[in-house]
């Protein structure tokens, strides 16, 4: 039928209003795309050219190298070495059994070691390097780097790992390193990105953990670009990694060791310390352990050995062991009683070998007693009854006072772990930690150094130094921070009136050189390094009346952990004291005949700067004393120091 040309007309409007909006949806969509195109384009350019980089360059952690540690010298003490690893992302690996094996087949992985780095994995982020081999040979190390392309995800590092060049020596004041756990997290809080670098060490132990802050540096990093397997190809740019800072310390290398060789097959602990600064010399604690085994990983054999082992290697004994300080502590009761006018240095107390107090009665050493005793005889011969005589008389309050005043029952700041506070105790103290009244035995207990009277070798040493040197001295153990020395603490005068402190000098001095002193064998035989020291003895079982009337059995009778424990104190040399000793010999019996020996030798060792010549020693013992340092593991020659690591501790930053 044909259309009329009104129905024409309508046909043709209807077709050019529905072009018309066709037209305008392909404008309007255009106009859309062509602004989104350049909010794409040009808006948004540089965030899409950021994800894209992002897809090709990979943001890497450099490791800082860790400060080095010097004795005072500059003996290096805590150093780097090179340590050959390979380690593994699980998102670039793909199929990580696979790897693994291919990596197993190249490099002799232990199969434990393997199992660990697999579970290593699984538990970390992907993105997270995992180390699954270390100290490899250059060798295995130039396979891993051939076979690359085979390997995704594995990337071979040259890292440094701590080293302890001298060992054993410095186990109990340089300490040990160990890999970030998560328990040290958990501990510290730590959120320094650098400890998520694979095999990362931190310090766990002694100086290496109390001065981290110092040593440790900051991560760098590295921005490299990685093709679609996730090799390497380049680097783009790099942010150097800070190093830590070096530490010296004030320790003596070669002291050191001859302490420790001193102490070698004993359960024992010494320091020594200077009496002009403060500066500890040396910190031992007999036996040792070596630190390197902490490093590269302890087996549980070895780490069964040091827990098992009834001499405690572990235990730092110069610094946490508490012990009661024996006759070493009546040089406190003494200069308490002439401070407060209790006593004369000429006034004598007999002694008849014991004292009565109510139903008790209270022993001296000697059975038979002393005899009549002046300040001077009480010291040299250690008469107990002279010393609860002074207790009644000056109380416990004003004893314990003079105790924290020479450094006894303080907790004392040096950078080492667990140092132990010790017990210089009061009626209150009694009363609050065992809700009981404090009674004449206590004191009279407290007076020679037995009881609730607690002290480490340090507090000892710092002790004996103090009264040495008349002067507050506080020990210190950092010299210098990357060259830059410490700033010394001033130590104030003690208060003590001099000629107190010139009795109890030469009372000390008679216990050495006096033919009735208890320490008279360790005498030294020329006056330029005259010693002056106290021996004590403090027990660690009750001695029955039954026993004491059959008599006591002697210590080397005994089981050894059931013995007395040993003890010296001294300075040297006596006409100007420059250095102070205090050695403890565990369940070692007497104190003159265990530990003023050992006292003496570290005091001569001290002065002298090397193995003490045989005619410093009374004649009848030298030949013996030449046999000891012939067989002691003493350096063959004294260590030296680098100068390098020096300079460049003094030239960084």
């Amino acid at each position: 039928m044909k259309k009329t040309q009104r129905e024409i007309e309508d046909s043709a409007r209807q077709i050019g209003r529905r072009a018309l909006v066709v037209g305008g949806i392909f404008v309007g969509t255009g106009a859309i795309l062509a602004g989104r195109m350049r909010y794409l384009q040009v808006e948004r350019a540089d965030d899409f050219r950021l994800l894209a980089e992002e897809n090709r360059i990979n943001l890497r952690l450099l490791p800082p190298e860790r400060g080095l540690i010097f004795d005072r010298g500059g003996v290096l003490l805590a150093g780097n070495e090179q340590n050959y690893r390979i380690t593994l992302v699980r998102e670039d690996a793909g199929d990580v059994d696979v790897v693994l094996d291919e990596v197993a087949r190249l490099v002799n992985l232990d199969l434990r070691a393997l199992e660990r780095a697999r579970e290593e994995i699984r538990r970390r982020p992907s993105f997270v390097p995992v180390t699954i081999a270390d100290r490899l040979s250059w060798e295995e190390m130039s396979a891993i780097a051939v076979n690359a392309p085979a390997l995704p995800g594995v990337n071979p590092e040259v890292g440094l790992s701590r080293a302890y060049p001298l060992g054993a020596d410095f186990a109990h004041v340089v300490g040990y390193v160990g890999p970030v756990s998560d328990w040290y997290l958990e501990q510290t809080g730590d959120t320094d990105p650098v400890l998520q670098i694979p095999d990362f060490q931190v310090g766990r132990y002694n100086v290496e953990d109390k001065a981290e802050g110092l040593l440790r540096g900051r991560a760098g990093t590295s921005r490299v670009e990685v093709n679609a397997s996730g090799r390497v190809m380049r680097e783009l740019d790099r942010d150097a990694p800070i190093p830590g800072r070096d530490v010296q310390l004030t320790v003596d290398a070669g002291l050191q060791n001859y302490v420790e060789a001193r102490m070698s097959g004993e359960s024992a602990g010494a320091v020594v310390m200077d009496c002009t600064t403060g500066e500890v010399l040396a910190v031992a604690s007999a036996p040792t352990f070596d630190p390197n085994l902490f490093v590269r990983g302890i087996s549980q054999t070895q780490w069964a050995g040091l827990n098992e082992d009834p001499y405690r290697p572990l235990a730092n004994k110069a610094t946490q062991g508490l012990y009661p300080p024996g006759s070493t502590y009546k040089m406190v009761v003494a200069l308490a009683a002439l401070e407060g006018g209790f006593i004369t240095a000429d006034e004598t107390v007999p002694c008849p070998g014991h004292m009565e107090i109510g139903n008790r009665r209270f022993h001296c050493w000697r059975r038979g007693g002393h005899g009549r005793m002046n300040l001077l005889e009480s010291i040299s011969q250690s008469c107990d009854v002279y010393y609860y005589e002074l207790a009644q008389r000056v109380g416990i309050e004003n004893i314990s006072a003079m105790a924290i005043r020479l450094g006894c029952g303080v907790r004392h700041d040096l950078p080492l772990s667990g140092i132990a506070e010790g017990l210089a105790p009061t009626m209150e103290w009694k009363r609050r930690r065992f809700e009981q009244d404090w009674v004449v035995g206590d004191t009279l207990n407290a007076s020679i150094g037995q009881g609730f009277v607690l002290s480490s070798p340090l507090h000892l040493a710092v002790m004996t130094a103090r009264i040495a040197s008349g002067r507050a001295l506080e020990p210190s153990l950092i010299r210098s921070v990357n060259g830059v020395p410490q700033v010394p603490t001033q130590h104030p005068d003690l208060g003590i009136d001099p000629a107190h402190l010139a009795l109890i000098h030469r009372g000390m001095w008679q216990v050495n050189n006096d033919r009735r002193g208890t320490a008279y064998r360790s005498r030294v035989m020329n006056d330029a390094y005259a010693i002056a020291g106290k021996t004590g003895t403090s027990q660690v079982r009750n001695i029955t009346a039954a026993e004491r009337a059959a008599g006591v059995i002697r210590n080397e009778d005994l089981p050894w952990e059931r013995r007395d424990h040993a003890l010296f104190v001294g300075f040297a040399p006596f006409d100007n004291p420059r250095y102070a000793v205090s050695v403890i010999v565990e369940h070692g019996g007497g104190g003159s005949v265990a530990a003023a020996p050992i006292g003496r030798d570290i005091l001569l060792r001290a002065q002298v700067g090397d193995i003490p010549p045989s005619d410093l020693y009374p004649v009848s013992q030298r030949r013996e004393i030449d046999d000891m340092h012939d067989r002691l593991p003493i350096f063959p020659e004294p260590p030296q120091p680098s100068g390098r690591e020096l300079s460049r501790a003094r030239g960084r930053r």
